[in-house]
């Protein structure tokens, strides 16, 4: 739970009264461009910096007052690994184990059962130098396990890996909720929050300027899109005169193309067909498109994601 938490460095703004609630047992994503204040909220919320006002509790532990019993609730995957890359993976995870104070030998069984589980036993006893980046980052998240927290931090977690890795990690973050793990996600990736999060809240200059689910946020633009290629312009402009009526948002006829935008699409595009079969037309091609989360992310925040820019938390990248 955070409440109105506000952050500066020296005269720069990198929050100001950041609100939002994480639902236990579900993935909640925090978007927004770089700089927009992502990775400054979540070194908040795991301790390793303090807020200059607000509140933020984690798992009912406040995160200024008791930080030390907040630190026992969270696992965190930074933007970077947080591995040595002259030790195997065993060894990695072994020795997080240990800094987290769990026993030696409890720690190496624990280690194996995450190297199984992020698909990295064969390379366990390999330096981690040799690993590719989306077994770098696999690590790292299993490192932030290593204790069993119920609350896991994934900081940009999928930043620089290819689509397979990506894909990889995200099945891997899926069976940790149904395991019954707390994810909060900070990504840039629009399809990475789209796919994952139950609810996400799009925050710009270190405000949250949105906080829904996806299918609510996309909802907000209001307009599905209807595309009816046509057999000729001719049929076009008749279907246009015919059909204009149904939708009544940004209506265009582009050479043999009709482009009708509509506020109730799937009964939209019902009646659109009813009445060109009553009058003898037939599309060529039909294409129907519901708003986008990028549509979404470009409406609230005025940049498409990854344009980068120099927000007021760009000392820390998020």
């Amino acid at each position: 739970m955070v409440e109105g938490l506000r952050k500066n460095y020296g005269e720069v703004v990198a929050l100001q009264g950041v609100d939002f609630e994480v639902p236990v047992g579900t993935i909640f994503g925090l978007l927004g461009p770089n700089g927009a204040g992502k990775t400054t909220t979540v070194r908040i919320l795991s301790t390793i910096i303090r807020a200059d006002g607000g509140h933020a509790e984690v798992m009912g532990h406040d995160v200024s007052a008791d930080p030390v019993g907040a630190r026992f609730q969270i696992g965190l995957a930074g933007q970077s690994a947080s591995v040595d890359a002259n030790l195997t993976g065993l060894e990695n995870l072994v020795l997080v184990g240990m800094l987290a104070q769990i026993p030696k030998r409890l720690a190496r069984s624990r280690a194996n059962e995450l190297l199984e589980r992020f698909f990295l036993s064969d390379a366990a006893g390999r330096p981690l130098r040799t690993y590719s980046g989306g077994m770098r980052r696999r690590l790292d998240v299993a490192a932030a396990l290593i204790a069993r927290p119920p609350v896991l931090f994934l900081d940009e977690p999928t930043t620089g890996l290819d689509i397979q890795s990506r894909t990889e990690l995200w099945e891997v973050i899926r069976e940790l909720v149904r395991d019954g793990s707390t994810v909060l996600l900070t990504t840039q990736y629009l399809e990475e929050a789209d796919r994952l999060a139950g609810r996400i809240a799009v925050i710009d200059k270190g405000t949250v300027v949105a906080n829904d689910t996806t299918t609510a946020l996309k909802a907000r633009l209001g307009s599905t899109t209807i595309e009816l290629e046509m057999g000729s312009e001719e049929e076009a402009i008749r279907s246009d005169a015919l059909v204009g009526h149904v939708c009544t948002l940004a209506n265009e006829v582009e050479g043999k193309t009709v482009r009708m935008g509509c506020v109730q699409g799937p009964q939209a595009l019902i009646e659109t067909l009813r009445v060109l079969g009553e009058n003898g037309l037939e599309p060529v091609n039909l294409e129907v498109r519901e708003p986008t989360l990028d549509e979404v992310f470009l409406a609230l925040t005025g940049e498409h994601p990854l344009d980068g820019g120099s927000g007021p938390a760009s000392k820390d990248g998020g």
